[in-house]
């Protein structure tokens, strides 16, 4: 399966969304549509994806549990609102990034989510870049389809949900660069089962499904790659060798991945990486074995052993247990493998 992936800045995103609504409704471009955004979730990722959107002009407003991130929005101007359903009576389209299936949910069906309003809601376009399961996304793109629009502007008879679950990190959103998976998908078709396919979001129940596997999928090799990595660096330091000299073998022969040369799991071998920093911040292990447990559950479904998958999965759960769930999940090295800090 080949997906065309095209990185998306976040003051591209307006004409990403004329892009798609120009493919869905034989009209005119409706930029003035998409202005007034709402965002859910600001935590590692949501926080950096929101400042991206606000420095590109866009007319923000957010919510999020977190009453300290909230106060940081509103003290910038950015309206603070108290609840999901707040949220989406001012915006015409609304962004969800958030840990879970459960959260999703809560968001979207919940008292005062989303949907609370019953079956009229004001925004055009629901984009969620949560990584859940495919079942959730499916669920909820029924869910919205059965809405109708508060005010029909243009073509727009229904509101629409997009499944953009994103990959690239705290490290890319921070640079202002994510790849969220609906939105990035070109017009380029794609394989699946000896037939081609163009990804078009009116078939968002397929759509759904398959871009929520492929993120699962993403981070079950992330996580496998992320322990080979710390596993063959704490080897390393015991056979004698320093972590950044091995990471140079690495990056310099067939051991060159992302975990060694743009997200290196050892202290003091690469700057701006969450190792560097006490493995603050980045993508918490709490969240990689939530990810872990979704790509075995997805394998148990279809029938196929993955013995990675599971091990990889019995060792992030381990090191939750530890107390370890909030660090990055390069956090491994030194909680699973005691590897040590680069002097």
């Amino acid at each position: 399966m080949a997906i065309c992936r095209a990185r998306v800045r976040a003051g591209a995103l307006l004409s990403l969304f004329r892009h798609y609504s120009e493919r869905a409704c034989s009209s005119s471009p409706i930029s003035s549509n998409f202005q007034n955004v709402g965002f859910i979730g600001l935590g590692n990722m949501g926080f950096r994806m929101a400042n991206n959107l606000i420095r590109a002009g866009f007319n923000l407003a957010v919510h999020d549990i977190n009453h300290g991130v909230m106060k940081m929005f509103s003290d910038m101007g950015i309206p603070a609102k108290d609840s999901p359903l707040d949220v989406a009576e001012s915006s015409d389209v609304v962004i969800t990034m958030l840990p879970s299936s459960s959260h999703v949910l809560d968001v979207y069906t919940g008292p005062n989510g989303l949907l609370h309003g019953g079956s009229i809601v004001r925004p055009l376009l629901f984009i969620d870049s949560s990584t859940i399961d495919p079942q959730t996304s499916r669920k909820l793109s029924a869910a919205v389809s059965q809405c109708a629009l508060k005010q029909e502007k243009d073509d727009w008879k229904k509101p629409v949900m997009l499944d953009a679950p994103v990959s690239g990190g705290v490290i890319a959103a921070e640079a202002g660069w994510w790849f969220p998976g609906s939105l990035s998908v070109c017009q380029t078709p794609i394989s699946l089962n000896g037939k081609k396919h163009n990804l078009l979001w009116r078939s968002r129940n397929w759509f759904c499904k398959l871009l929520q596997a492929a993120k699962i999928c993403n981070n079950l090799a992330m996580a496998v790659s992320m322990l080979g990595v710390s596993e063959a660096l704490a080897l390393g330091q015991s056979l004698g060798i320093d972590a950044s000299t091995l990471t140079q073998v690495f990056n310099s022969s067939s051991a060159r991945c992302w975990s060694s040369d743009s997200y290196n799991p050892v202290p003091g071998v690469m700057e701006g990486v969450p190792a560097s920093r006490n493995y603050a911040g980045g993508f918490a292990s709490k969240l990689m074995s939530k990810d872990l447990n979704l790509a075995a559950a997805s394998a148990k479904d279809v029938g196929i052993e993955c013995p990675l998958t599971s091990q990889a999965g019995e060792i992030y759960e381990s090191v939750c247990k530890d107390g370890h769930e909030s660090e990055d999940f390069s956090c491994v090295f030194r909680h699973h493998y005691s590897g040590q800090d680069e002097l």
